[in-house]
């Protein structure tokens, strides 16, 4: 059999530095929480947040 070659695209690593700011000793978040999950982030769009475990949103 033939080898079949997948097109290889490489993902972008995540930049999760930039959901954190330091402030002095502090690490602030920058994102909402999830009301619905701990620990879990809303990722903001330009008209809504939305969580991605939950499918919670809120419109701006």
């Amino acid at each position: 059999m033939a080898d079949k070659k997948k097109s290889e695209k490489k993902k972008a690593p995540r930049q999760l530095w930039t959901l954190y700011s330091v402030e002095g000793n502090k690490l602030v978040r920058k994102n909402k929480f999830s009301p619905k999950s701990d620990g879990d982030f809303l990722a903001e769009h330009s008209d809504r947040r939305t969580c991605g475990k939950t499918t919670y949103m809120e419109k701006k």
